[in-house]
């Protein structure tokens, strides 16, 4: 059903008369009856009926008229909400890792709170691999992922990656141990992530520049788990080299490599003019 022939049904209902209806539209009152006569055939039921000199609408009428209202509301509602001059509003999907979610999602949150209260982030905790299938089903809107600079993520066509900020890693081991570099552990268990490969990428990189083959024995994806792992003598891994450390875990910086991980926010292509995304892919560049 076009629904300017729905705007005209609802007229007819609030004003009483076809000649009101063609004043307040700026037509004819001849097109205001041809096209509720099409709507009638479009509906399949008579919408109006006689009344006196006037018109009212029948009780298939009444019912049309009455979910016309709701259906132009959403189309206004859809209008508004692709418009990409529109004042932001509505919920905003995220999957992102957690430090991105700590470090650049929570104070956008806590920004969106005080001055665009109407976008919502719905926020889902996700490693990169996981985010961009999420992303390719359209169950997210944007995505915070990950990458390192000795393992290059390969975004798939269709996606947009905006680089955020990128941290220096090191090499995270028991602070009894005497050993300074990569290759003093050579012969240690590793420990790696356990839902993204990146890391683990990293590691084997560094070993082979060192000529040696890492042990990969634990895998696991919570940061603080590694550091409880390495305090429990169960072996070494990478960490980001500002992280605070528990008391029986030493942070090494590496020596003749450079090893970053760097953060990008992930959209499909021709999504980010949406206001919402828009508005938090500013904040999240910090512009």
């Amino acid at each position: 059903m076009d629904t300017r022939r729905l705007r005209l049904l609802v007229e007819l209902s609030r004003l009483g008369s076809m000649r009101a209806v063609a004043d307040e539209m700026h037509v004819t009152t001849s097109t205001v009856s041809q096209q509720l006569g099409v709507l009638a055939r479009e509906a399949g039921a008579t919408l109006i009926e006689p009344d006196g000199r006037r018109v009212r609408l029948t009780p298939a009428g009444q019912r049309l008229a009455r979910h016309a209202v709701t259906i132009l509301a959403a189309v206004e509602a859809a209008r508004l909400d692709l418009d990409p001059d529109a004042e932001p509003a509505g919920a905003l999907r995220v999957a992102g890792f957690a430090t991105a979610v700590r470090r650049s999602l929570l104070p956008v949150a806590a920004t969106l709170a005080a001055t665009h209260p109407r976008v919502r982030l719905l926020i889902h905790e996700h490693e990169p691999a996981e985010a961009f299938e999420l992303l390719a089903t359209d169950a997210m809107d944007l995505a915070l992922t990950y990458d390192y600079n000795l393992a290059p993520a390969a975004f798939a066509p269709g996606l947009d990656a905006v680089p955020l900020w990128e941290t220096p890693w090191g090499l995270a081991v028991p602070r009894d141990d005497p050993a300074t570099d990569f290759a003093g552990f050579a012969d240690h268990d590793w420990i790696v992530n356990s839902r993204n490969t990146a890391d683990e990428d990293v590691v084997r990189t560094m070993a082979s520049l060192a000529g040696c083959t890492p042990r990969i024995v634990h895998r696991a994806d919570s940061l603080d788990l590694v550091q409880d792992m390495i305090v429990a003598g169960l072996g070494v891994g990478l960490l980001p080299l500002r992280t605070a450390t528990l008391p029986g875990v030493r942070l090494i910086e590496l020596t003749g490599v450079d090893v970053r991980l760097r953060c990008y926010a992930v959209t499909r292509h021709g999504r980010a003019a949406w206001p919402p995304l828009a508005l938090v892919l500013r904040l999240l560049a910090g512009g």
